[in-house]
């Protein structure tokens, strides 16, 4: 069966549509900037979605203090859920685009209780690039990340 996608319009999405009061929701918590509520495909419970209140496709369209908010946010549910369901372990996962597996194209982070044997993969295959190839990535980041800071 094919996954969910939604690539609505921004205002048209299922979270817009959802902040806006039109979808129910299970809503965990709200402020200025974010929204966490209960993901209705949960793995586990205590499965919570915290998203940017404005809409922003991906991690790409975020200014930076709505990236702060989001993670902000993920804290405080990450505890509440530690103290509510005590996971013996969590998963936090954002993703961008098809190719990186994002299925709403809202702004939206996953907090994940974990338990053993509770069907998450997470793993994917190492490269293991030389080292010298290593440090060639991160000097060319550092010189974007420069270029970045000054603009």
């Amino acid at each position: 069966m094919p996954m969910f996608v939604d690539d609505s319009p921004p205002g048209q999405c299922i979270f817009c549509r959802l902040i806006a009061g039109e979808i129910p929701a299970a809503r965990v918590h709200e402020d200025a900037l974010t929204i966490a509520f209960m993901d209705i495909g949960q793995v586990n419970p205590g499965h919570v979605l915290v998203a940017s209140k404005r809409h922003a496709a991906n991690l790409f369209e975020l200014d930076g203090e709505e990236a702060a908010a989001v993670m902000q946010t993920a804290r405080k549910v990450a505890l509440a859920v530690r103290e509510t369901f005590d996971p013996p372990g969590l998963t936090l996962l954002q993703a961008n685009g098809r190719e990186g597996d994002q299925t709403v194209f809202h702004f939206h982070m996953h907090v994940v209780p974990r338990h053993a044997d509770d069907g998450i993969a997470l793993s994917w295959p190492r490269k293991n690039p030389p080292p010298a190839l290593l440090e060639d990535y991160a000097a060319r980041l550092r010189g974007r990340m420069q270029v970045l800071r000054e603009a």
